[in-house]
């Protein structure tokens, strides 16, 4: 089963794990501004968040990144350099685990493609960073969005084609 396509009425083998997932997401930037997709399944349903994924067997990081854009927002992506890892655990009710990802956002750019949500998001933006605020994104997003946008003040970007 292909974890980054799953949706309603499929088992999410991500809940309750034996052991933690490996994920990638990425802060796209264009033009100043930054991409942000809406959930549509869990974890994270309804809430918006940078786009990403599981990474699936024999998949390089970067290959799940490249690909989850293209299935999450229709966008081809040049993928740059690390903007930070860290643990996302996610606990229920009881206090059980309910997710644990181990997560590697990366500083990216677009390459082509049309900006269309796809199957596992509802809705996909490119929005001024100025304004995060207006979609509730957690903590550690605006965190990491603050990371990429301070990379790319200090010059990095995409690779100039030739």
């Amino acid at each position: 089963m292909r974890l980054s396509n799953w949706g309603e009425g499929v088992n999410d083998t991500r809940k309750y794990p034996s052991r933690p997932f490996v994920g990638v997401g990425a802060v796209v930037v264009q033009q100043g501004s930054v991409l942000l997709v809406k959930r549509k399944h869990d974890p994270m349903a309804g809430q918006w968040s940078l786009p990403g994924g599981a990474v699936e067997v024999g998949e390089t990081l970067a290959d799940c990144l490249v690909r989850e854009l293209i299935e999450e927002t229709g966008l081809e992506v040049g993928v740059g350099p690390i903007v930070e890892v860290f643990d996302r655990i996610t606990h229920d009710e009881a206090g059980r685990i309910a997710y644990h990802f181990v997560l590697v956002d990366y500083l990216c750019w677009p390459l082509g493609g049309t900006l269309c949500p796809g199957s596992d998001v509802a809705d996909a933006v490119f929005a001024d960073p100025e304004d995060l605020g207006a979609y509730a994104l957690n903590q550690k997003a605006v965190s990491v969005i603050g990371l990429a946008m301070g990379l790319v003040r200090d010059g990095l970007g995409p690779p100039r084609r030739e």
